[in-house]
């Protein structure tokens, strides 16, 4: 019997629940929609305390409407509840979903529930939130003297039910409630329009317009305030109290209001925004609001623009004496009204309009004309910047061209009025921001007011202090940076039409036509210059080449650096200047024209320890910098201004050559040199490093040349008087004839033939070898060779007591050893050689080449050392690399002996190094060949390489010193 009952019981809570959303979806009446709700909430849930509250959007406030308390004192469930942040009910209204509090007598979120809690004791509440989609517009509190506040699924259920259907009604009673209550504005606006086509004068439309809009929203006045652009101030043209106001009347009503008063107010109605401010709100900043209501003597006002063609014309304002919210139609109507004013405001001066539209026209054509005619182009920027500045009442025309090596604006033409002076100063480059807005500017970017616009800040000195207030700029040409800039300025502020704006912008594009005519002929000027350069710079090195006269000292270096400043213009240049191994170098000053900048000459300037030279040495091309970034050393003998700008760049011919000086360039301000101009200067300096270079080797080449004459006149002449010694004893010896003892007849006739062979070979020498070498050939065993080279360092062996082996004369061939692959050999050389070691050639020379190989090994060895000679018969026919040694060497024979003496000894790698045939040697660069013992291993390898050889110097991994020696050897059929 339970279960039916059950059933019976759900079946009744579902029927009343039916009848409950039944009666709320037929009610209108709000207060009977809550009685209805509070009704069922009292009889199928148990809770002591219910309150029903509605919520206002506007003033955020919760009005209660009724409910239950125990004690059925319901009077103060009908209070109004200010909402404030941080309470429970502001929360269920803010986020929209139900709340729980276990024990409202401890919740301090809820101040004067705590007191309503204790008198009752409610502890467990629910507050459920009233809504219809995304709208809260209401509030429920549930509570019961149970602590907590679960619900179970069909409690939660019903009460969604019922309040859901509580939201939809009340909100559906609000829309029509605001339908009702709000006014329709295509009715009035179509009447006012109908008015405004049957008046013919402005002021009546004008009027028409103020009592319609007067009538409509109903404020304390409404007024339409007229904006003069050239003193930018507006003044009330017309009103509802004082009709017709003239804008000279004196009567407080008229009196303007600058845009410097208005501020954000102006940019707002600038940019077609409707100007709102009511009660507690503002569409403004707050701290402009009340400034702008104290000026207006008023607590609430609406706002629209008048604008024709982005033109402010003006604005119509309505104005009330209390704070008011301004509804949507209200600001609908305001700006439909004033949108209608703009349509026939310009038909005052339609026909001034149009005749400024064909001037601007013929003024366009004859700029045009005047570039397309090759007129004079600055008679035709005269003519153009007359009409500009008549037609835009400004003060003056100003065009300005980017130049790039200062980085900066120059004025390339202006016109003022006679009682005002040329700008004589110039404009820093633009900030990226004011470069970015020329870019995308499709016509003359205004500034009204130069003392507070933040565009264009860094002009804003120089500007202000030559009395410009307001201007109008426009780029002439494209680019990321402006080559060419046109800019109107006036002395006070004012703001200008679109079609003036327009005006100048195609203006300002057809200038731009004559600056790149400038610019091309500019471009020509300086390639002339470049070239006049170029050529004055070969006349000078071909002159200085050609001429045997003697000239000052550095006179050359003097006008070279001339024609290097003229290319960038710079009033300082110098060469610092040194010679090779040298540590200090030389001022030579070339150009100094200017007093800003001087050269301390007579300063000592360290190569090694100066930054600029170091600098320019560590750069491959030039290097530019600023005079600031100079160290403090280098500014005790370079005076020049902190911002001024320095060019330096090396003598640099070859990688392997040696650098002896360095150009500075200096100029007395910032510079930004373009790269035609650049790297015109680093070719001229380059010709300069060649013509210094081959001077120098000119000089050294000429000093060389005259010390070797000298020295074989010195020899020539002393070998003369030994022949003419020698020949003179031998006569003597002669006329004393034989002696009679046959021993001392033996010695005597065996010194007598070696004195002859002296005194032949000496006279050999003196008439074939005067001033050059003579070739001759002969052949000789390499033994004897070896044997006489031998005899001739015995001294030199015994003094440094050194052990020589000769290896490879007695051998085979195929058992001969190399110093390359087998270790010493211990030994008194071998006496005999085989009949085929023979070698062909100059004997003479060779044995002197062997000598000096010797004497050099004997010298580096160690006291007590060894030296070994290794001899190595090398066979085209049979041997690779005796193939290529042969064709290296250009023998036409088959056979070469290899001759390589090694010892221990120290040598120095960079000796190798420069001995190396391979490697090429500067002869400016100070070098160990210059002085003997190297000097002469040098000659010895130049030698070897005119008799057919080739001589060869290495160390080997176990630092053994090899001297390979190339020497042909006698063939078979010889």
């Amino acid at each position: 019997m339970g279960q039916p009952q059950k059933s019976i019981a759900a079946e009744q809570q579902i029927l009343l629940l039916g009848r409950v959303l039944q009666s709320l979806r037929e009610e209108d009446d709000v207060d009977v929609l809550i009685e209805t709700t509070i009704s069922y909430l009292k009889e199928q849930f148990d809770y002591r305390l219910i309150w029903i509250a509605l919520y206002d959007r506007l003033n955020h406030i919760l009005f209660g409407k009724g409910g239950m308390t125990p004690d059925n004192d319901t009077s103060f469930l009908r209070q109004r509840v200010v909402l404030s942040p941080g309470d429970l009910l502001e929360q269920v209204v803010i986020e929209q979903h139900p709340l729980g509090v276990a024990d409202l007598q401890t919740e301090i979120r809820a101040a004067e529930w705590r007191k309503v809690a204790e008198k009752f004791h409610i502890q467990g509440t629910i507050i459920l939130p009233i809504r219809y989609k995304d709208r809260c517009l209401g509030v429920l509190l549930l509570g019961s003297e149970r602590w907590g506040y679960l619900l179970t699924g069909e409690i939660k259920a019903r009460l969604m039910m019922v309040l859901g259907e509580l939201g939809a009604v009340l909100y559906q009673n609000e829309m029509h409630l605001q339908q009702k209550q709000t006014k329709r504005t295509d009715e009035p606006l179509l009447e006012l329009l109908e008015n405004l086509r049957s008046l013919s004068n402005l002021n009546q439309k004008l009027e028409a317009a103020v009592q319609a809009t007067h009538k409509f929203v109903s404020p304390n006045r409404t007024n339409i305030y007229w904006f003069e652009r050239e003193g930018r101030y507006f003044w009330c043209r017309m009103s509802n109290q004082l009709v017709n106001i003239d804008r000279n009347s004196t009567s407080q009503q008229a009196a303007g209001m600058t845009v410097q008063e208005l501020s954000d107010f102006y940019y707002a109605l600038s940019v077609n925004q409707i100007v709102s401010i009511g009660d507690a709100r503002s569409s403004l900043k707050s701290h402009f609001t009340a400034k702008l209501l104290q000026r207006l003597k008023v607590r609430s006002l609406l706002a629209a623009p008048i604008i024709w063609q982005k033109n402010l014309l003006g604005f119509l304002a309505v104005e009330s004496n209390e704070p008011r919210i301004w509804t949507e139609t209200d600001k609908n109507f305001v700006q439909g009204a004033a949108g209608l004013i703009s349509l026939v405001a310009p038909t005052e001066n339609m026909e001034s309009t149009i005749k400024k539209i064909q001037e601007d026209a013929q003024l366009s054509g004859q700029v045009a004309q005047g570039i397309y005619n090759e007129h004079d182009l600055q008679e035709t920027l005269h003519l153009c910047a007359k009409r500009v500045l008549a037609r835009l009442g400004a003060t003056r025309f100003l065009l300005l061209q980017h130049d790039p090596e200062q980085n900066n604006y120059q004025f390339i033409y202006q016109n003022q009025p006679h009682n005002r002076r040329p700008l004589t100063f110039s404009l820093n480059i633009l900030k990226e921001l004011d470069g970015e807005l020329l870019q995308r500017s499709t016509q003359a970017v205004e500034i009204e007011n130069l003392d507070e616009d933040l565009r264009f800040f860094n002009w804003r000195p120089p500007l202000l202090e030559n009395g410009v207030r307001s201007l109008l700029i426009c780029k002439c040409t494209q680019g990321h940076i402006p080559v060419a800039l046109l800019v109107i300025t006036h002395e006070t502020h004012r703001s200008w039409t679109t079609l003036e704006k327009e005006l100048l912008w195609t203006v300002s594009q057809q200038i731009g036509v004559i600056v790149r005519q400038w610019q091309l002929h500019n471009r020509t000027t300086q390639q002339q210059k470049v070239s006049q350069a170029f050529e004055q710079s070969l006349r000078i090195l071909t002159q200085s080449q050609n001429s045997k006269i003697e000239v000052e000292k550095n006179h050359l270096e003097r006008t070279a650096l001339e024609q290097i400043a003229s290319i960038l213009g710079c009033p300082l240049a110098v060469l610092l200047s040194w010679s090779p191994g040298e540590s200090w170098a030389e001022i030579i000053p070339g150009v100094i024209e200017n007093s800003q900048l001087g050269i301390f000459s007579d300063a000592s300037i360290s190569v090694q320890a100066e930054a600029l030279i170091q600098w320019a040495l560590a750069t491959e091309s030039y290097l530019t910098l600023k005079v600031d970034n100079l160290p403090p050393e280098t500014r005790k003998w370079l005076n020049a201004p902190d911002k001024g700008q320095i060019f330096v760049m090396a003598l640099r011919t070859n990688a392997d050559h040696e650098i002896t000086g360095v150009v500075l360039l200096a100029d007395y301000q910032e510079r930004r040199w373009s790269e035609q101009s650049l790297s015109a200067t680093a070719t001229l300096i380059s010709q300069l490093a060649w013509w210094r270079r081959e001077k120098q080797i000119t000089r050294l080449l000429e000093s060389t040349t005259e010390e070797l004459r000298q020295l074989n006149w010195y020899k020539h002449r002393r070998l003369e008087e030994i022949q003419r010694i020698t020949a003179h004893s031998l006569k003597q010896i002669h006329d004393l004839g034989i002696p009679a003892n046959e021993l001392t007849q033996m010695r005597y006739q065996l010194l007598l033939r070696q004195l002859d062979h002296t005194a032949t070979s000496m006279s050999g020498m003196l008439k074939l070898e005067q001033w050059q070498l003579h070739i001759s050939w002969e052949t000789m065993p390499i033994a004897s060779l070896l044997k006489r080279s031998l005899e001739r360092i015995e001294n030199l062996l015994k003094q440094q007591k050194l052990w020589i082996g000769v290896h490879g004369l007695g051998q085979p061939i195929d058992e001969q050893e190399s110093p390359k692959n087998s270790s010493l050999v211990r030994g008194v050389p071998t006496s005999s050689a085989q009949p085929s070691m023979a070698i062909a050639g100059d004997i003479v020379k060779i044995e002197l080449v062997i000598h000096e190989l010797l004497v050099t090994a004997c010298n580096r060895s160690q006291i007590g050392g060894r030296i070994d000679i290794w001899c190595r018969r090398l066979d085209a026919s049979k041997n690779a690399d005796a193939k290529r040694d042969s064709a290296r060497v250009g023998a036409d024979h088959q056979a070469l002996l290899e001759l390589s003496i090694t010892y221990n000894g120290a040598i120095e790698p960079q000796l190798l190094t420069e001995l190396h045939q391979n490697i090429p040697k500067d002869v400016l660069a100070s070098s160990n060949l210059d002085q003997p013992p190297a000097l002469h291993l040098l000659i010895c390898q130049n030698l070897m390489q005119e008799l057919g050889g080739e001589l060869n110097f290495y160390q080997l991994p176990d630092n053994r010193v090899v001297s390979r020696l190339l020497l042909p050897l006698v063939g078979n059929d010889s």
